[in-house]
């Protein structure tokens, strides 16, 4: 999960201070140490770091927190709002053309995911109704094109491409006028990976912006390469000058170094963040909802966005119905944990709950909790229609036939239809807002 070693540090680090009616100043600089200690563990750029934790210091006793009601929660908050701060204050939207065409130009090194962004930002420029085409223009890579031609069919977008020329600018060119004729309102250009230092190739890039005059440069870099991908920022906006940067493969990166250092080293936003390998997993990137998320505060609204972006609406209007007339049964579970599944997992949900700490986090084993899925798939699959849909038939003959059947166990049958008892309980609950338990347990969810 993206920043859960730094999460589990941080969050460690105001442990001590919690519940203390006097915080004294030795507290405060043990918990900065701390603090600086898991900064640097993640990777952060040293004088980001020694500036971060200078600033917090100074906001904290120059406003006289640690004599305060409560030093703990507003120590937290000035820690929360210098991450928000270092990783560009708020979130940096695409800039589109008054005119109502828009050219984006990604580019990066070999090996970053460029071409698979192309797709995943033509998936999300589709969800908020624009009319992307796709533009081959990598000319060394081998089978550079056929890439881009599956990616585009993968998310329905089309792409040009012109594999007789040998001259990217010309084929960009061509690109334009063909998306402008095809009633196209973004041109995504999927340039070659090069190095910031290969002169040749970077002036390569030069001659396109200035043929093309893109409206966002974004540089695509990877998350795991730590500091590399914030040396490599800074590299192609000296030479190039970039509007932003798409950071691939947060979901893998723990640390997070990079996400929290390149914006404050180049003065460029991310402007969104890969969180998994779907075309679907790629989201604009909020600075205060990320260090919510690394402070254990959970980010609500990204889970609603996203909820609304993956569920059904009338498939879900029709759940509710089946809910409110207590008639939620084993194929509506299912069909549950299935849209779980297309929110990215267990992992990514967890992440964004408030009120789980890092060290709740660790303790649940996400590997599991996918097997777990599969595994609920399988025993339901196993069943017949009518004991899907009448759960209370199954006796234990038939959930012996089951089991056989779904390759499981008797008992891991009984565990699941427990689990399905026990969502049915909280579903029954929830449907009535109005009932102080409902109330109570969407509290506990900090909703």
């Amino acid at each position: 999960m993206a920043f859960e070693g730094l999460s589990e540090k941080l969050q460690g680090a105001f442990k001590d201070l919690r519940g203390q009616g006097v915080v004294s100043e030795k507290d405060f600089d043990d918990a900065m140490r701390v603090v600086k200690m898991a900064l640097l563990e993640a990777d952060v750029n040293f004088k980001v770091v020694k500036d971060f934790v200078a600033t917090i210091r100074e906001k904290a006793l120059g406003a006289g927190v640690l004599a305060s009601l409560t030093p703990d929660q507003m120590v937290v908050k000035i820690v929360k709002d210098e991450l928000v701060e270092m990783m560009g204050g708020s979130a940096s939207k695409l800039t589109y053309s008054p005119s109502g065409f828009t050219v984006i130009m990604l580019v990066g090194l070999q090996g970053t995911g460029k071409t698979t962004t192309a797709g995943k930002l033509a998936a999300w420029l589709k969800q908020t109704g624009k009319h992307p085409m796709l533009a081959a223009c990598d000319i060394y890579r081998p089978a550079a094109i056929d890439q881009l031609e599956i990616v585009g069919k993968a998310v329905n977008t089309p792409v040009y491409v012109n594999r007789d020329c040998h001259d990217a600018v010309q084929i960009a060119e061509e690109a334009i006028a063909d998306a402008n004729r095809k009633g196209c309102n973004v041109l995504i250009v999927d340039t070659a990976g090069r190095l910031q230092i290969d002169e040749e190739l970077m002036d390569e890039l030069k001659n396109l912006k200035s043929a093309i005059k893109p409206h966002e440069i974004l540089l695509v870099v990877d998350a795991l390469t730590g500091q590399d991908a914030v040396n490599i920022a800074d590299g192609f906006n000296q030479a190039l000058g970039v509007d932003g940067i798409i950071m691939t493969k947060m979901d893998g990166d723990s640390r997070g170094g990079a996400a929290l250092s390149v914006k404050s080293v180049t003065g460029k936003p991310i402007k969104f963040m890969g969180t998994g390998e779907k075309y679907n997993a790629l989201e604009p990137f909020h600075p205060d909802r990320i260090a919510s998320r690394i402070l254990g505060m959970g980010d609500v609204m990204s889970l609603i966005e996203q909820a609304e972006n993956a569920f059904d609406e009338e498939e879900t209007l029709r759940l509710e119905e089946k809910i409110r007339r207590n008639k939620f049964d084993l194929e509506d579970f299912l069909g549950q944990m299935r849209q779980i599944n297309k929110l990215g997992g267990l992992a990514k949900l967890i992440d964004m709950i408030p009120g789980i700490s890092a060290a709740d986090k660790k303790n649940l084993d996400i590997a599991q909790g996918k097997a777990e899925l599969k595994k609920m798939e399988a025993i339901i699959l196993s069943m017949t229609p009518l004991e899907r849909t009448k759960p209370n038939v199954l006796n234990a003959s038939r959930r012996k036939r089951i089991a056989a059947g779904s390759g499981r166990t008797v008992q891991e049958v009984n565990q699941l239809i427990k689990k399905y008892e026990e969502m049915k309980k909280m579903t029954k609950v929830l449907a009535n807002p109005d009932s102080k338990k409902a109330r109570s347990m969407m509290r506990n969810f900090g909703l």
